[in-house]
């Protein structure tokens, strides 16, 4: 067996077989490591056993570079020294780099975390360039790693609180990526931030639990808890639901669509409630694909999609077939209620209750016949908003959803605790997996209402149910803030928005109102759909602990674990490092495999393994990302790339329009033959284009970004997830406009 660590042997063997017995750990690209010679490695720091995992998977012995300051116990210190570790003190001096060159220098590895502490949200934080120096100095290539699987063990800050956790009771599988080596002349904060989020989305990829069955993995969490409470549907009358009654309904309704359904796709028609949960995990526990459809997109969208998923049979309830007269509902339309007693109702119902109760989780999964591998096979099929064209249908495997849920755990702003408010339709990927999938598989209490537009049913469910999260789009928002007081919400303790670009004016009346800072976050259907989130900056650690922040008004905060982004010139294609606007390329196991049917738009949008979002943003130093807004919300006019956005917020500012009111101002490109576009406002304001005009060029707006055409309609259209229709605002335009 190779030495464990530059220890004293007999220290050296007692730790590196207890290390090896606690943590499973696999190496990737060992051999970038090269045989001899010096070379700094860097990566990230997600805990105090770090070290350990690193040693474990490298090839040679580490010398480590750390801190010691006046808290670092006696024990601590003799072991460092035994070690061989590098101390940095906190008195001002150069001993600790003039010690660092000379060991590059003599061939050895030394090992640095340039975060300069543990990371206290899971995430990368800001890169410090001491690595650089001793890169520099001794002349050798800079090595970076990461470390995936040890955020969330017991030496982690996860939970915001070190040690004081249950400590996982078995081997931790850890993967740590070695990436090639950066040569000195390149070896910057920005090239070793780019490696290190590129090599942790890989080391991320390779956890076990990404390969399991969605299906089986719900079950068994609800099969643990089989008394608690785990939905609490608020629709025509309050319905509270136990985790083992809604595993007995989904397996009876199971068996039933095993024997009756013979396609591969189902679809589903129904709101945020017992039967929408019901329904998803039933169709999953018959071996079939959920396809929430649109019901608000209007008849010839929901035709296209019903026949692009080739689903010929939906589950929907009696009552939403009367209230949709127009939906183009298909021949074998089912109604829930009444599948579930054909297929024995609560008769049939009790053995699985007692099977919940009484057996171990993974029996009841494997009673229902549930696989254990799902993998990269098709799990869910989404369809798009289609906010500026044709919905897309997006192919969702078990593996994208299970890292998602996985990303979104390893924050620590949705405990199991948590009660959480299901008011986003389940046909929008928010509504799909964050407001219904997790909270059954996290433990979450779900409290939902029908529709988000029912702002009076979403007021009294917060205050009646002591909801503390609130996850919905800026256009759902708005209305909440106007009509609810601030007794209504005082059990809120988070508020995430997405969707959309999250106005300042919304943001700041919020705080104002409710002392509740609306966290931004991002995502797409393509991307399971979250990627980004703020989240509230984590407590100080210890007294001598620098501060670490977590959120930056204004973005969309930063990647989740296990993804990396780059800034892509949307003309050149050039990648973009210096915080410069680009549109955004994305990868992470959670993003998408392929379009449905569509093999050009795949190709299109994947890229090398990276998804081509078509939004427009930049990432800064500290990883935080700003998204300025899609390509189809910018025209090119004169050759100069005009934000729609900025030009619409502005002139809600100028006519100091409330921001509880919804958006009444939006701003389109139409073609123009001498500018390339004409930008164009559609609003339901009496606003004329000489007032815009003035009101901008006051406010000191370029010239090519006034709009010089005003269009007044009645409304303005929103698609169902709550988005603005960007396609039905510039048909609007174009007519108007000839």
């Amino acid at each position: 067996m190779k030495r464990f660590s530059t220890l004293p042997l007999w220290l050296d063997v007692p730790i590196g077989l207890l290390a090896r017995l606690l943590y499973r750990v696999r190496a990737l690209g060992a051999e970038h490591v090269p045989d001899t010679g010096g070379a700094v490695v860097i990566s990230n720091h997600l805990s105090y056993v770090d070290s350990v995992a690193l040693q474990l998977a490298c090839p040679r012995p580490l010398r480590f570079v750390a801190y010691h300051g006046p808290e670092t116990s006696g024990l601590l210190k003799w072991i460092f020294n035994r070690a061989g570790v590098i101390l940095v003190s906190p008195a001002p001096s150069a001993q600790w780099l003039r010690n660092t060159v000379r060991a590059l220098r003599r061939g050895e590895l030394v090992c640095v975390f340039p975060e300069g502490a543990i990371s206290r949200t899971g995430q990368l934080m800001a890169i410090r360039r001491g690595f650089e120096l001793m890169a520099r100095g001794a002349g050798v290539p800079v090595i970076p790693v990461a470390v995936d699987g040890l955020w969330g063990s017991v030496f982690s800050f996860a939970g915001n609180k070190y040690l004081w956790k249950s400590p996982r009771l078995l081997p931790t599988p850890v993967c740590v990526a070695f990436g090639e080596p950066i040569p000195t002349g390149k070896a910057d904060a920005a090239a070793a931030r780019r490696a290190l989020m590129e090599l942790a989305a890989d080391a991320f990829a390779e956890r076990p639990v990404l390969r399991r069955h969605i299906g089986r993995e719900i079950v068994r969490a609800l099969a643990r808890r089989p008394g608690s409470v785990a939905l609490i549907d608020r629709g025509a009358e309050r319905r509270a639901l136990t985790a083992a009654q809604l595993v007995a309904a989904a397996a009876v309704l199971a068996r039933r669509l095993r024997l009756t359904v013979p396609e591969r796709r189902v679809g589903i028609v129904l709101p945020p409630g017992a039967g929408a949960a019901i329904a998803n995990l039933a169709v999953v526990c018959a071996g079939k694909v959920p396809v929430n459809l649109n019901f608000t997109a209007g008849r010839i969208s929901a035709e296209s999609s019903i026949r692009a998923s080739g689903a010929r049979t939906v589950l929907s309830a009696d009552a939403m077939r009367s209230r949709l007269p127009d939906f183009p509902w298909p021949e074998r339309t089912l109604d829930l209620r009444s599948e579930i007693l054909a297929s024995g109702g609560k008769r049939a119902m009790l053995p699985w209750l007692a099977a919940a109760w009484i057996l171990p989780n993974q029996w009841v999964a494997g009673l229902m016949r549930l696989p254990r591998t799902g993998d990269r096979e098709e799990a869910a099929l989404l369809f798009t908003s289609g906010s500026a064209g044709s919905p897309k249908g997006v192919v969702l495997t078990h593996r994208n959803l299970l890292a998602n849920f996985e990303q979104i755990s390893s924050m620590s702003i949705l405990p199991s605790s948590a009660t959480m408010l299901g008011c986003l339709p389940i046909f929008h990927s928010f509504g799909f997996t964050v407001t219904l999938w997790y909270p059954l598989l996290r433990g979450c209490l779900l409290v939902t209402t029908p529709s988000p537009l029912d702002t009076r049913a979403m007021v009294d469910s917060i205050r009646e149910e002591g909801v503390t999260v609130l996850i919905a789009a800026p256009t759902f928002l708005r209305p909440l803030m106007k009509k609810a007081a601030p007794a209504d919400l005082r059990s809120l303790e988070l508020v995430v928005s997405g969707a959309e670009k999250l106005p300042e004016d919304l943001r700041r009346g919020f705080l104002e109102k409710f002392h509740i800072e609306i966290l931004q976050g991002y995502g797409l259907t393509e991307t399971s759909p979250v990627s980004n989130v703020n989240q509230p900056h984590p407590p100080v650690a210890t007294p001598s602990a620098d501060e670490q922040i977590g959120k930056k008004a204004g973005t969309v905060g930063r990647l989740l674990p296990g993804m990396s982004a780059r800034a892509v010139h949307p003309d050149t294609g050039e990648e973009l490092v210096k915080g410069e606007t680009g549109v955004l390329w994305l990868r992470g196991s959670n993003v998408f495999t392929r379009y449905l049917d569509d093999k050009s738009g795949t190709d299109e949008a994947l890229r090398g393994g990276w998804f081509v979002t078509r939004d427009l943003g930049s990432i800064d130093e500290d990883g935080f990302i700003t998204v300025e807004g899609r390509l189809a919300r910018f025209s090119k006019v004169g050759g100069e790339m005009v934000p729609h956005g900025t030009i619409e917020q502005k002139i809600s500012e100028l006519l100091g329009m409330d921001p509880g009111e919804a958006q009444a101002v939006v701003v389109v490109g139409v073609p123009d033959e001498a500018k390339g576009e004409r930008l164009v406002i559609v609003t339901t304001l009496g606003l004329s284009a000489a007032d815009a005009k003035d009101r901008l060029a006051a406010a000191g707006f370029p010239n090519l970004w006034i709009p010089r055409t005003v269009i007044r309609v009645g409304a303005i259209p929103v698609l169902g997830s709550g988005k603005l229709d960007v396609a039905a605002c510039k048909r609007l335009a174009s007519e108007a406009c000839g």
